[in-house]
């Protein structure tokens, strides 16, 4: 850029709206939220764009426009102008407060004005720059400035995740469109349409005709002029909807004279107001932001308060209306202030490094000694089984501990290691940390050290306790001790090629940080002590969570044998299959297509076979090819069902065929999953990296993947032992209902049995088709499925599928009365909670969103149920766990768990004894009040045998 154009003036108007909905989504399958559990993901990235803009850019004039709630001259000329769009999501709308405040913090104009959109209050201002040959960039995802733009008027389309800043200028708006000149976006869309605003167009006409027909006729005008050099269906259209397409590019066009008064120098670029910055990253919670701005010694603290617990009917009221309020109407704002945190520099202490043999002496005598003891190992890696212990943090009382570092030869960490051993597995001592499932592995992998006793992890206790917060030992210090620990980036530097490793530290220096998250946890402990009593979360943690941190320790570190060379071979035949498959779904379309394109098969669905007159959009403009919409049309054409067999088998062969080969550790041969505690809201287990979870079972090809799976050796054999109908079994324990407890107490085939009280029939006149339906129903209803969506997995008319609701209801009241129970409490407490007492917070359960509010329901609903099952297959693996290494020193050892089912690699000699443990065990784990447990065990010579 030449200088002279970095001095002349350069003029940024932000499409406030259009940033605030891209903001929102961009993240919606994995939403930022706040330690009260509020979707923050709009004003995180829509600051992150402020940012950007601000400081690559340097505008030195800046404003943002947003709508206003009136109709518009385009809603006059016509009344359905936008009347297909959704309601503006709950969220957002609570979040578009704090994008005003921060927009105001940052001292940016905020203009709107009644009775015109965002859009002609940019394009007339960009206008009046482009008179004083000022340069304006129009910050908006929206294509209908590509009308505007001009030699000074460029269009600036905010960096995505995995693409930068697009700035598009005539020569980008044209190529893009397929246009001579950037007005024809107007005649572009008059003929096309615009799904987004609900512009009608001219049927039959898309984006390529369209650009074809301009090419040759140049204006909308003088194409309609020449409607009869046309043929066919496009003479007809354009002929028929001629005043439709005018009005369409009518709708288009934007406005360049709007009455604006206000002037171009009154948007100059002025300094932020820090002070307001402050604040609102602190109510918001955004640490990250602040640091970038402000130092590394900020931290954004939210008040503590329990946000959490609150129901969600108490929040909404206490704010006022959140879906009503205006723009320029921020309910519910809340004045802090940035807090002043402690931190090692001013807080005394003394933290000891033990660098000689009689202090290393003197410290394990005192350990011994001791009843309870807080540890935080400090490695190489983040990976328990590649990373390298450089060192452990002890700490006994508030503000002392010590630093032990370690060698650096594998052998001589594993020998210094040995000399804590009669520490770590005395059971009298109790040992603390936060997160110790890690630091367990660490001591395992690196000296075989079998941690014992009982545990305290303030990652799990604060996990339960305030589940929907974030559970960092750096937000818990501030939140709770109002204290901010030492950054790890003041040791080893930012993230990057650049970054230092842990063990390039100097022991002095990694003194001070070490010893200090193990001081901070072990200060924490009391509290969430009484956390834990406060929200009755006691039998859990320390019955289930913390006795299962070992467990699932020695499963990661067992693994599975998997048989590379079998995936292999079926790696090949799935690449056949596949393209097999490929060449017949070309073959149907008629056309070659990219298959893994959704717009290109959207166009062979929709426009040239026309499966669905009535297909649905995205926002960007083309059609929705994703699963749920697939499966409905699976039923009408060939190429439907071909496409869900194609994506199907490519995922599997992606995600499992392909990945879990390359997974297996080099070090065992085996492959090592990593269990979660605190990924679910349920409470189940969270298998990842990778995830042996999700292999499906009901499939042929996914079967031939569970056949990879197999024993150690030649004198084992794996044994699955898996819950039958466990979720069921829970239902008919909470609902009570006599006829559900008293099939299971008869062992009846539950669906069948079902069947028959639905039909009215005796259960040997039960036919294949009705036991299916009825097995939907039974695992369909309890989880809230509406007719509609039973209808569609019976293949059946909405009408049957709401008299079997109906009649289901009617066959089972005390289903009905568990929902109604279930939900009544919900509402008046804010959660809901298993047999065990876990709670799940709903703060979606008073929502004004009716589908918000009905999701929020059907987890009410869902949660105790799931919740108890993985309550009960948790406290199974403890008693396994404790038979299997206490009860004989059996070989036997418990590899998975994957839902209601556990693996294992069953040492042949002990099969006559161990399997009636196991069996025993998970039948007794969590009794269930007048319903039977079931367990069905099977043993072969790979998984799939074995199920």
């Amino acid at each position: 850029m030449k200088a002279s154009e970095t001095q002349s003036p350069r003029l940024f108007l932000l499409d406030g709206m259009a940033l605030s909905y891209r903001a929102h989504f961009a993240l919606s399958r994995n939403p930022i939220t706040n330690s009260a559990g509020h979707n923050t993901t709009a004003p995180y990235i829509y600051t992150n764009t402020l940012l950007d803009i601000l400081e690559r850019q340097q505008p030195t004039h800046i404003a943002a426009i947003f709508d206003t709630p009136a109709p518009t001259h385009r809603h006059t000329l016509y009344p359905n102008y936008k009347a297909r769009r959704e309601a503006m999501p709950e969220e957002l709308s609570a979040a578009l407060p704090y994008i005003l405040r921060l927009t105001e913090a940052f001292r940016i104009p905020v203009l709107k004005l009644d009775g015109y959109e965002a859009d002609d209050l940019m394009g007339t201002l960009a206008k009046r720059a482009e008179k004083v040959r000022w340069r304006t960039y129009l910050v908006s995802p929206d294509k209908d400035f590509g009308q505007i733009v001009s030699e000074s008027v460029l269009i600036y389309k905010p960096a995505r995740i995995g693409r930068g800043v697009d700035i598009l200028g005539a020569t980008e708006v044209c190529q893009r469109y397929h246009i001579q000149r950037p007005g024809q976006m107007t005649d572009l869309i008059g003929l096309w349409g615009d799904p987004s605003d609900n512009i009608p167009g001219v049927p039959g006409i898309g984006e390529k005709t369209a650009a074809r027909l301009l090419a040759q006729y140049d204006s909308l005008e003088n194409l309609l002029v020449h409607t009869h050099e046309l043929k066919g269906i496009q003479k007809k259209n354009l002929e028929k909807f001629t005043d439709q397409a005018r009005l369409s590019k009518q709708l288009a066009t934007i406005l360049t004279n709007v009455p604006l008064d206000i002037s171009l120098e009154s948007l100059s670029h002025q300094e932020r107001d820090d002070t307001a910055l402050k604040n609102l990253f602190c109510e918001l919670e955004f640490t990250s932001i602040g640091k970038r701005l402000f130092g590394e010694g900020f931290r954004a603290r939210a008040p503590q308060q329990s946000v959490a617990r609150t129901p969600t009917k108490a929040l909404f009221s206490a704010r006022g209306n959140d879906t009503a309020h205006s723009l320029s109407e921020p309910s519910g704002q809340i004045e802090l202030h940035l807090p002043e945190f402690k931190t090692i520099a001013d807080t005394p202490h003394d933290y000891h490094l033990v660098d000689n043999e009689a202090e290393l002496v003197a410290l394990i005598q005192k350990l011994q000694r001791s009843t309870s003891f807080c540890f935080d190992t400090e490695t190489t890696s983040l990976s328990t089984q590649d990373g390298k212990l450089i060192g452990i943090a002890f700490a006994l009382a508030p503000h002392t501990g010590y630093y032990v570092p370690f060698p650096h030869e594998k052998a001589e960490i594993h020998s210094l290691l040995q000399r804590f051993r009669p520490v770590f597995e005395d059971t009298a001592i109790e040992k603390i940390g936060h997160n110790l499932k890690f630091d367990l592995s660490v001591l395992y992998h690196n000296g075989t050290i079998h941690v014992s006793g009982p545990l305290f992890d303030t990652f799990l206790a604060h996990a339960l306790a305030e589940p929907e917060q974030r559970h960092g030992l750096d937000q818990l210090a501030e939140a709770y001790l109002g204290y901010s620990p030492i950054p790890i980036t003041q040791l080893i530097g930012p993230k990057g090629p650049s970054q230092l490793s842990m063990g390039d530290v100097p022991p002095d220096t990694l003194t001070q940080y070490a010893v200090e998250d193990a001081d901070l946890a072990l200060q924490l402990k009391p509290i969430f002590e009484d956390e834990l009593k406060r929200t009755q979360q006691e039998r859990v943690f320390y019955t289930i969570e913390c006795p299962l941190i070992p467990v699932l320790v020695q499963m990661e570190a067992q693994g599975i044998t998997l048989d590379v060379a079998a995936l292999e071979t079926y790696g090949r035949i799935l690449e056949t299959d596949i393209h097999q498959l490929a060449e017949r779904i070309q073959a149907l379309a008629g056309t070659t297509f990219n298959l893994n394109s959704p717009k290109q098969l959207g166009q062979i669905l929709f426009d040239i076979l026309k499966l669905d007159p009535k297909a649905k959009k995205t926002r960007t403009g083309q059609y929705a090819t994703h699963e749920h919409v697939l499966l409905r049309l699976a039923s009408q054409h060939e190429i439907i069902r071909k496409i869900l067999e194609y994506r199907a088998l490519t995922k599997l062969k992606s995600t499992y065929v392909d990945a879990l080969p390359a997974a297996v550790s080099p070090h065992t041969g085996r492959l090592h999953t990593s269990y979660s505690q605190v990924n679910t809201v349920t409470g189940r287990l969270q298998s990842s990296t990778p995830n042996l979870q999700n292999i499906p079972i009901r499939t042929q090809q996914g079967r031939e993947i569970r056949k990879a799976f197999i024993p150690f050796g030649p004198n084992y054999r794996l044994l699955s032992a898996d819950y039958s109908q466990i979720e069921l079994r829970i239902i008919a324990a909470l609902s009570q209902d006599p006829s559900l407890c008293a099939a299971f107490r008869d062992s009846a085939d539950i669906h069948t049995a079902t069947a028959a009280r639905v039909y009215g029939i005796q259960p040997k006149d039960v036919t294949a088709e009705m036991r299916r339906k009825a097995k939907m129903v039974n695992f369909g209803i309890p989880y809230g499925i509406s007719a509609f969506g039973l209808a569609q997995r019976l293949g059946a008319s909405r009408t049957e599928a709401a008299e079997l609701i109906d009649t289901y209801f009617n066959q089972f009241p005390g289903i009905r009365g568990y929902i109604d129970t279930t939900l009544n409490f919900a509402r008046e407490h804010g959660y809901v909670e298993t047999l065990t007492g876990r709670r799940r917070y709903l703060r979606d359960i008073h929502s004004a969103n009716a589908t918000v509010r009905a999701s929020a329901e059907r987890n009410a609903v869902n949660m105790p149920i799931q919740g108890t099952a993985a309550d009960m297959i948790k406290i199974a693996m403890i008693n396994i766990q404790t038979a299997l290494t206490q009860g004989g020193n059996f070989r036997t050892r418990l590899l998975l768990q994957v839902h209601d089912e556990l693996i294992f690699d069953l040492y042949i000699p002990e099969k006559d004894t161990v399997a009636p443990i196991i069996e025993e065990a998970m039948k007794i784990a969590l009794p269930l009040d007048n319903v039977p447990i079931v367990v069905e065990a099977g043993i072969g010579a790979n998984w799939l045998e074995s199920h």
